[in-house]
């Protein structure tokens, strides 16, 4: 019923943040200011240091009028190539122009937005921790009187890191944004490349509000058993986002599996469990949105896009 909601608002003309307005966490619910839970609907940017271009107003119009997007979600990776971490001070200044672009596009547009430090190659979120500190500092100061901004403070913890350093390290940055932005919901990775939700469900972030906690899946690797690691972390009271998603296998690239995909989408859409698919980039690889031949940055035709984006598009 709430998916049909959401559909039926779609078609008002009206944008996402006027129908949902300022977002918070009630339970293991994601909820509209009147209290309502909401399911989010988006599309991930691939890296900014990449993949710039897609990030302008005229796409994001485009998405969300022709495909229901409703937010959009800022890849910063933090340790790749331009990263933010490894680049010099120039460097990240055009990352976070990227970002201020992208804010402001979405503020405009009345999409929500996500801000990733995304984490990746240094699986633990501890390795940049100083950087990561400032980082949101800057960023909840500059965007703390926009109520579409969500924060996303650890993409994808992965390696020798287990839950205990997550937690250790979010109990540093979530006070950092706090103290600039008392309301705005934040998302947390979870170990294993934000798989082991069931981990946070046993030991959750205390003294804290509007705390999500993040699950990315790639249908054709993850199956019916991380599908029933969120059944149980949820129904423990656990509120999860899947900031990340595709169709294919973990690569990000691989045969598309429309069945599990399925089968994940009705799951999340039961439970009102918002989703964010990977990624928009002309890249060669199956999870990217557009053809390697496409250098459109707006104004996409069918023709354009990969058959990944084209069932998600369909879906809504």
């Amino acid at each position: 019923m709430e998916n049909a909601a959401n559909k039926n608002a779609q078609m008002t003309g009206t944008t996402p943040v006027e129908r949902y307005g300022a977002l918070s966490v009630k339970g293991n619910r994601l909820v509209d200011c009147k209290g309502n839970a909401v399911t989010l609907r988006g599309v991930s940017t691939h890296g900014l240091s990449w993949y710039p271009q897609y990030v302008n107003q005229e796409s994001f119009r485009f998405m969300r009028d022709e495909w229901g997007i409703e937010v959009v979600r800022l890849a910063m990776y933090t340790e790749e190539e331009d990263g933010y971490c490894v680049g010099d001070d120039n460097n990240r200044q055009v990352l976070k122009a990227v970002i201020d672009k992208g804010v402001y596009a979405a503020s405009k547009l009345g999409l929500y937005v996500i801000i990733d430090w995304h984490i990746l190659s240094d699986g633990n979120p501890n390795q940049n921790k100083e950087q990561s500190l400032a980082f949101f500092r800057e960023m909840s100061e500059r965007y703390h009187g926009y109520t579409n901004v969500i924060y996303e403070i650890c993409n994808e913890p992965n390696g020798n890191v287990d839950w205990p350093e997550i937690k250790a390290y979010a109990n540093e940055v979530i006070p950092v944004i706090r103290e600039n932005d008392a309301d705005a919901v934040i998302l947390v990775g979870t170990p294993t490349w934000s798989q082991e939700v069931d981990k946070a469900q046993a030991d959750p972030i205390t003294g804290y509000d509007n705390l999500m906690y993040v699950l990315h899946f790639y249908a054709d690797t993850h199956r019916e058993e991380l599908r029933s690691k969120l059944e149980q972390a949820h129904d423990g009271g656990l509120p999860i986002f899947v900031s990340e998603f595709g169709i294919c296998d973990a690569s990000g690239s691989g045969a598309i599996n429309v069945e599990e995909a399925d089968k994940w989408i009705e799951l999340l859409e039961s439970r009102n469990i918002s989703y964010i698919i990977w990624n928009l980039s002309n890249k060669d690889e199956t999870s990217a949105f557009f053809k390697p031949s496409c250098t459109k940055t707006e104004d996409y035709d069918n023709s354009d896009l990969s058959e990944s984006a084209k069932w998600f598009i369909q879906r809504k």
